[in-house]
């Protein structure tokens, strides 16, 4: 691999004895720039699982407009059904007739797609990294690593915290600078989001006959709510049945909402019935939401949060908007009742750094730490 004048992200790990190392991670897009023929060793994953999915998985669609309370009786009960059908099995589902404007979707994906047609050196100059590795915010953080031999993923990354507003950093730029309307599009897109998330809330515990509908609701206060956007740039890999973008994971939220760029194939998720991966293909006019861990605990194990991963393309560059939706860090969240308690009470903030000490994982253990037994 070429190291001269190649752009590298910077990214901390601890060793067996428990101490901090750091590690220098190409940037991707970089390698890909120039015309890379062959995958380092660092991307390849010898000892994984095919990486070629069994078939095409058929995500169902929800029509938020039937809905909305004065929809014709029977098609409202019958949307309920199947919004119920996709939380209880699948864990994620296409969503039509949100009430976000096109223009206003279109104006996020064009916006994080301007901060990517950037060189690395304006990317790193337009956008700081802040946090620690729990937080994994800026340009080019990866998740938090293991060791020197973790295989990494072919991708790169930008995260901030789109919701509160974060407070300014001394000489870290929070926001990118580029383009110059970034910020404007993207908290424009996430201010309907939150709209379109809570209701879907509401209609979850309405479809699932909780009682009160803000069952959910309840946990997301108006100001303190989290909402935390990740642009995932994968561009074209030259083995691409040889890497992921992503590493099989769940999501450490209540519900993210997905919109993509660039191609409609990248998203696997992974079949419980049989272990297989299937290819969840989608429209790129259309939103996918996945329901996240904390709304499985929320709702004692009636929704199931998506085991999911990404695999890159050889061609084709691809990128999704990730919006993940959470309570206030320290909102204790309680699972409904019932009969069979399976899930215990717990601290938002407790449960995501669970999350990112132990991940990856090849399985969702992760979600053990709120389980009765």
């Amino acid at each position: 691999m070429e190291r001269d004048n190649l752009g590298y992200h910077e990214s901390r790990f601890l060793d067996k004895e428990g101490k901090v190392g750091n590690l220098k991670i190409p940037v991707v897009q970089e390698l890909a720039r120039r015309g890379l023929t062959h995958l380092p060793d660092h991307f390849k994953r010898f000892h994984h699982p095919s990486l070629t999915p069994t078939a095409f998985q058929h995500v169902p669609t929800i029509n938020l407009a039937l809905l909305k309370h004065g929809s014709e009786p029977k098609a409202r009960a019958q949307e309920l059904a199947k919004l119920a059908q996709a939380a209880k099995h699948l864990g994620l589902f296409l969503i039509l007739d949100h009430g976000i404007a096109k223009e206003t979707v279109e104006g996020a994906r064009e916006a994080v797609r301007g901060f990517f047609e950037l060189s690395y050196e304006e990317k790193k100059a337009s956008v700081g990294s802040y946090g620690n590795d729990v937080d994994n915010m800026g340009y080019g953080r990866n998740f938090t690593v293991k060791s020197e031999d973790q295989v990494w993923d072919w991708v790169d990354r930008l995260s901030l915290r789109a919701f509160p507003p974060i407070a300014p950093h001394e000489n870290i730029h929070v926001w990118p600078l580029k383009p110059s309307n970034f910020r404007e599009a993207v908290e424009a897109y996430v201010g309907e989001a939150r709209r379109v998330m809570d209701s879907i809330l509401v209609n979850l515990a309405e479809a699932f006959s909780l009682g009160n509908d803000d069952v959910f609701l309840k946990y997301f206060h108006p100001k303190d709510s989290e909402i935390k956007l990740r642009v995932n740039y994968y561009p074209p890999c030259p083995s691409p049945d040889q890497t992921l973008g992503l590493n099989p994971h769940s999501d450490p939220s209540a519900l993210t909402l997905l919109s993509q760029f660039g191609s409609s194939h990248g998203l696997q998720v992974f079949n419980r019935e049989d272990r297989t991966w299937l290819t969840a293909s989608w429209p790129q006019d259309q939103l996918l939401v996945v329901v996240g861990d904390l709304l499985e605990i929320m709702s004692n194990g009636k929704f199931q949060s998506t085991w999911h991963r990404v695999v890159p393309l050889r061609d084709v560059a691809r990128g999704s908007i990730a919006l993940f939706y959470n309570p206030p860090p320290k909102t204790l969240i309680e699972p409904v009742a019932a009969d069979d308690d399976a899930y215990r009470k717990v601290v938002v903030d407790d449960y995501v750094k669970h999350y990112y000490k132990v991940s990856p994982t090849v399985d969702k253990m992760a979600i053990n730490f709120a389980k009765l037994s």
